[in-house]
This record gives structure tokens, sequence and C-alpha cells, in this order.
């Protein structure tokens, strides 16, 4: 078996770089210098790329990259990383959002009692041999209110420790539910408005999106309350560096710590860097020996575990799938993707709806992915051969206006498990549904004809009048021109009449074999689908 090839194009632990090297499924090199023209000309070759934040994974390499699996991205940012493309070329992208979760909530804790305390501009006096103590009085964070945007992991531990500090925590997340934020002891509210009116701190803790750029911007920094001071441990672009100026002039703000900004480095003329008022630092939040080595060799698991294994951990453009995901919904994967080629062959054109709905078992589980390769196999039929997978289907979806659904009902039909693939159109619906008897997956229904297939090979799906001899005569035809017939199923509602046959084949029957079954008196339609 030829081994995987995995690029290191940052500095990471030198541990997790000798876990890699130790394991003889890879073939790992090392290149933290490497220039954006090199991991173009040499990407096509690489399985998986291991970065920080100084490598680019521009679209470009992403569209070279032809066997690329997986990207994996050493920090919780992937800014450096086309997610988009890396979707569209069915590349997961793995980050490690835990590795320097108590790094980064310890350094943003740290700037605010910096900053409420002058430590750095009182240490800077003191080196420069000045003893200027009435200068530098400070205030206490103790009874203070903290207004906290962001309670993901970094957020829920700076307000374990805002709280041990003796300070009332207010919290704004549009993801965090109430249950949550009672466990947390943390006040929740519903905007940002009522989460910073009354702060006397505020700290963000929130990704960067259309909706939270500039979240702290002119017009709510300027109604904050007066001698408020804020911290900034997460994305630059969330608060207005120009507006926190000017509110610094105003007296509005009396502190500002950031150790993230709009442009970094900072440019020249970056309108804080001489303010009495602000405590910066160089994006030193997981710069801390632990963090760094954790998120190192978290990564490099992660990527091996994907590469291997197929599991998922982490991912920011797919659901995650470990070993105990694996053992759960293992089997659905392919039996999905199979019910989805089988429901594209039969189905009429123009689609606007897939559906898959879950009764029994399987809807205690996430289905996500299940649904997923349910997609994958119906669109199978309208790609490249190997242009679509379980990453980049729902994209394909969305181009071609394909509205994707599921359900679930725990209450199990006649069978313990059934999964019901179906596709609307402007033509009309079809469905396919599938279940497990024991370990083994059978097709039990196409539409509304009850049948009993297995979902591999080639099958024939003919739909005929219910009269005498039709079976017989197709059995004839195929026999003629050495097509063996490995089972069959048939089914009718009515006496009289449609009927569904649905035959294993162990052969393909050419296209003119298949214009002759169509000739059979009383044969209606006779479509042949490979699994």
């Amino acid at each position: 078996m030829s081994k995987q090839s995995i690029l290191v194009a940052d500095s990471i632990s030198p541990k997790g770089i000798e876990e890699l090297q130790a394991d003889s499924a890879f073939e790992v090199e090392v290149n933290t210098s490497i220039t954006a023209e090199e991991l173009v000309a040499s990407a096509e070759k690489y399985h998986a790329i291991i970065v920080r934040s100084r490598t680019q994974i521009t679209e470009e390499v992403l569209e070279k990259a032809s066997n690329l699996r997986v990207v994996g991205r050493a920090g919780v940012g992937v800014d450096n990383i086309k997610i988009d493309a890396a979707s569209k070329n069915g590349v997961v992208v793995m980050n490690t959002p835990a590795g320097n979760t108590i790094s980064t909530a310890e350094h943003a804790f740290t700037l605010m009692l910096s900053m409420a305390r002058h430590i750095p501009h009182a240490h800077e006096s003191m080196k420069a041999g000045r003893w200027d103590r009435k200068k530098y009085q400070g205030t206490e964070v103790y009874d203070k209110t903290l207004a906290i945007l962001g309670m993901g992991r970094i957020g829920t531990e700076f307000a374990r420790r805002a709280m041990a500090f003796g300070m009332r925590v207010v919290a704004y997340d549009p993801y965090l539910s109430s249950s949550r934020a009672r466990l947390l002891r943390v006040e929740l509210v519903d905007t940002v408005e009522e989460a910073v009116k009354d702060a006397d701190f505020i700290t963000l803790h929130m990704p960067m999106t259309p909706d939270t750029k500039h979240i702290l911007n002119a017009k709510r920094i300027a109604n904050l309350k007066p001698g408020v001071h804020i911290v900034n441990c997460a994305r630059g672009g969330l608060l207005d560096e120009a507006a926190i100026a000017k509110a610094i002039d105003d007296g509005i703000v009396a502190g500002i710590a950031l150790d993230v900004y709009e442009t970094e480095p900072p440019t020249e003329d970056f309108v804080l860097r001489e303010s009495p008022n602000a405590v910066l630092t160089p994006h030193l939040g997981a710069s801390t020996t632990e963090a760094q080595e954790n998120v190192g060799i978290e990564i490099v698991r992660t990527v091996a575990a994907h590469l291997k294994e197929g599991t998922v951990v982490n991912a920011v453009n797919m659901p995650n799938i470990d070993e105990k995901t694996v053992a759960a919904i293992g089997r659905y994967l392919d039996f999905a993707e199979k019910l989805g080629v089988l429901v594209s062959q039969i189905a009429p054109g123009r689609p606007n709806t897939l559906r898959v709905d879950y009764s029994g078992k399987v809807s205690d589980v996430d289905t996500t992915l299940i649904t997923r390769s349910a997609l994958k196999g119906y669109l199978q039929s309208s790609c490249e051969p190997g242009a679509v997978n379980t990453i980049n289907a729902p994209g394909f979806a969305e181009t071609q206006g394909i509205r994707v659904t599921e359900s679930h009902s725990p209450n199990p039909t006649e069978f313990t498990d059934l999964i019901e693939v179906a596709v609307k159109t402007d033509n009309g619906e079809a469905r396919v549904f599938g279940t497990f008897f024991g370990s083994s997956p059978r097709i039990v229904k196409i539409g509304e004809h009850r049948v009993e297939a297995a979902p591999s090979g080639t099958l024939l799906v003919l739909t005929n009048e219910d009269t005498p001899g039709r079976i017989g005569q197709v059995g004839c035809l195929l026999g003629e021109h050495k097509v063996n017939i490995g089972s069959m199923s048939l089914s009718r509602n009515t006496v009289g009449e449609l009927a569904m046959t649905v035959f294993n084949l162990d052969s393909t029957p050419c296209d003119d074999v298949l214009r002759k079954l169509e000739d059979v008196p009383g044969v209606t339609e006779a479509r042949v689908v490979q699994l």
C-alpha cells in the first residue's frame, strides 16, 4: 500500500511531527518556509496539509491539489483557508478549537487585570526611573459588571475566572441555551445592547462573520457606560478601532486591551499605538508552551485519523464523525448512498427537493452524514465521476437549486429501522425505502410497491400490466441474451393494475435488450440501475 503524503507547512509541536514521522502509513514533508508559488506547484502530491496562520490555502492551491483530502489548522481561526473552495473540492478542513482555550482565556483575563491596574504603563515608568505612584490609580474588578460577547469555550473559561474574582457576568450569545446559561451561572440577554449597557468591562469571544464584524461599532461604543474597559483576544474586526480611539478621547472608554487587530501586524498609523489607555500585545493568546504543544499534537492526530480511518473531528465544513459515530451509523452510509443512486435513476427530471426520512432506531442518532451520503448518491448521475462527495454534496445541491430536508420519527413502522429517500420534481415524486434484515441491507419499497432487493450490482426495475405471462416473456428474453437473474421480487398493490418487478442481475443488459423489453406487450417501463 502506497504511503499518503503530508505537508507540514507551518511550525507546530516537534512532538506532533515526530508522531507523524513514526507512522509508516505516511510520507511527511516539513517545509515551514514554503512559498505560495511552491505550494501551488507541488499541491497535487499531498493528501493532507497542516498549517497554522502563515500559509494561505487559496482557491488556486485547492484546485491544483487533486489528491488532497484534509487541511488541518493548528489553532482555531481558519481565515487563511478558503473554506468554500475546500468544500467544493471535497476537502475536509479541521481545526483545534480546544487546544488553546485555557491559554487564550488566561491571556484575556490577564489583559483585563493589567488594564484595570495600569500595570504595563506603570512598569514602563519604573524602568524609566520614575515613581509615578499617584498617576496610575486603578480600578478593582470585584463587584463590577462584566459583559461577555460569545460564550463558547474561551468565553466560558473567562466567565469562571471572573466569577472567582467576584464579578457579575452578563452574557450575549445567540447560540447559548437558557439551561446552559443557568448551569454556567451567567445572566443571558437577547441583544448586544442589553449586554453592554451597564458593563464596566467587556470582553469579546466570537468568531468573525458578516454578522459579527464591528459588533462593537461607533453607535454601540458611543452609548457605553463612561469608564468602561474593553478586551479583545478573539478577532480584530469585531470592534471598530477608530471608534474606540474616539471614545477614549471623549472619555467613554477608560481602557482598551487588544491582542488582535483589524490589520496584523498593525500599520505605522495604527490609531491606538500611542494611546496611554491602550494595552497591546502581538496576538499572544495561544502563545504558551502548553497551548502550542497541545494544538500541534491534536491536529496531527485528527489529520492522521481522518487519512487512516475516515474519522472527522472539529471539522468546519462537515459534521464530526468519530469512532463512536462510525460504529453507530457506519453501515447506513453506503446504503443511503445506494438509495440515492436508485432514486436518481427512477425519478422524473427537474428536481427541487430531496427528502430523507428516518424512523425507528436510526432516528435516534445524528443522521446528518447519512443524509449527505444519500444526497451524494443522488447527485452522482449529474456530475463527473468522483466530483461529488459527502463534503461538497450540499454545495452541489445548492447550485442546482435542490433543497435538502430530513425528518425523524422514533416510532418504528413494521421495520425496526427504515430510511426513505424521496425526490420531488416539477413532474412528480420518486420514493425508495430501505432497511436492514439483520446485517443485510434491503430495498423494501419503491414508490407504493413493496419489494425486496439487495442494493448491489445491477438492478432491472420493470413496470408492467398485471396479466399472465408477462414475467415469463421477460425471463425468456433475458435468457436469450445470456443475462442471468440472481433474484427477483414481484409486487402488485391491486389485482389487474400495474405491477413492479425488481431483478438483481448478474450482468448488465445492453440498450438493445432494454428496447426489446419495452416492446414486450404489457411492459410500460424498464430501467437498469447500477449500484
